[in-house]
């Protein structure tokens, strides 16, 4: 046996070794490098802020404090208000069902020509075996229900310390990782983060002022319309439509095209007009004017990332997707070299089929005169006949 042989096999079990170890630590803290991914971002998007706060002479511990506490009321706020409507509408609907079924069994009753009776009908569902499964499920899953708030509340908790010390000691941060490097590497993690810091900012803030011009566009129409809830169903409305990309608006208008049928159905398709006619505005209107110097990234690019993004961490994918995209494609721009685009009506999508039909023309018409140059030549050859032929 050869003396590196014993050697080579035990470090080939330390490195399978090590190999299982990370991967075994990297599954256990997932969970916390996602949080800790979700702050850096959150805490790029309010570094803007946080920065010309301290600019002006407050602390910059003061100011992340402020920005902070005022994302948080701002959340605070959005599940209130859509708690309320949501709990309305189910006392609502616990309110009226009654009414829904005696309206479901006449119409019953009417077209299948039965004798069914709602006392009856709730006899029979109240007694049923599901119904009783379904409570018993429910009443086990009130624990489960329990630990996943309170580690829902930890997360948001984890995530909001993470975001203030990395936008607190921001600074400080940049200094210790510049600190292990070289100057020529420094210069480009700053430029780096700059970009970053510009992307994730410009990002959030248009797509911030965006929802709120359609939140008030539709909360103005539900409120001609009378449709209950207006406040919420607008907040819903405008920060779905921004923060989920293509299909976001479509997504957000169905919610209140759903409440507007239950008070009257035809205020449903006015609600669907306003929400095709405002989509089309925003996109050839809007949206160009606010993003154009924040996040310049194709629609359909915004839409694969966010498919990509859900498909790695979920909802938290899909949050930060845009924003990593937008950092990335900037940051990699700089670095590719561009040249000047050839004038070639191709390039703008234009074919040249008027030169293709001309010079095919022209082809055709030298292929029929040389067609009839070689005829005539031909029938010249044939009419020359020798003169001793003649005087025969």
């Amino acid at each position: 046996m050869p003396r590196w042989l014993p050697r080579a096999m035990v470090l080939a079990l330390a490195l399978f070794a090590c190999f299982q170890l990370g991967s075994w630590a990297f599954h256990q803290l997932i969970g916390l490098l996602v949080n800790i991914l979700v702050a850096f971002f959150l805490a790029l998007a309010i570094e803007p802020a946080v920065g010309r706060m301290a600019a002006r002479g407050m602390r910059r511990g003061l100011a992340t404090f402020l920005v902070s506490l005022g994302v948080v009321i701002f959340a605070v706020g959005f599940v209130v208000l859509l708690g309320s409507m949501l709990a309305g509408q189910i006392v609502d609907m616990v309110e009226n069902f009654p009414k829904y079924l005696d309206s479901l069994i006449n119409w019953i009753n009417q077209t299948f020509h039965t004798e069914l009776s709602r006392v009856e009908v709730q006899d029979n569902i109240l007694r049923s075996d599901w119904l009783q499964k379904y409570v018993q499920n429910s009443a086990s899953g009130v624990l489960d229900v329990s630990a996943t708030v309170l580690g829902g509340l930890f997360k948001l908790l984890t995530i909001f310390l993470f975001s203030f010390y990395f936008a607190a000691d921001g600074p400080r941060l940049r200094r210790a990782l510049c600190s292990v490097l070289p100057p020529a590497r420094q210069t480009e993690v700053l430029r780096a983060w700059e970009i970053a810091v510009d992307k994730t900012g410009g990002y959030l803030y248009s797509r911030g002022l965006m929802a709120l011009i359609s939140g008030v566009a539709h909360f103005i129409l539900l409120e001609i319309l009378g449709v209950p809830y207006a406040p919420a169903l607008a907040v819903w409305v405008g920060l779905v439509s921004q923060f989920i990309p293509t299909i976001g608006t479509y997504l957000a208008g169905a919610l209140p095209m759903l409440i507007a049928f239950t008070v009257n159905p035809w205020y449903a398709l006015w609600v669907l007009v306003f929400v095709v006619v405002y989509q089309q505005f925003e996109n050839y209107v809007l949206q160009p004017k606010l993003t154009s110097k924040t996040v310049d990234i194709h629609p359909a690019v915004a839409f694969g990332s966010v498919i990509a993004g859900t498909a790695l961490l979920g909802a938290v994918g899909a949050l930060i997707a845009i924003p990593a995209i937008a950092t990335l494609q900037a940051f990699l721009g700089a670095y590719v070299k561009r040249y000047d685009v050839t004038d070639d009506p191709r390039v703008h999508g234009h074919r040249r089929y008027g030169e293709a039909v001309v010079t095919r023309l022209q082809k055709a018409l030298h292929h029929k005169k040389h067609q009839e140059q070689q005829q005539q030549q031909g029938q010249g050859e044939g009419g020359q006949t020798p003169s001793g032929e003649d005087d025969k």
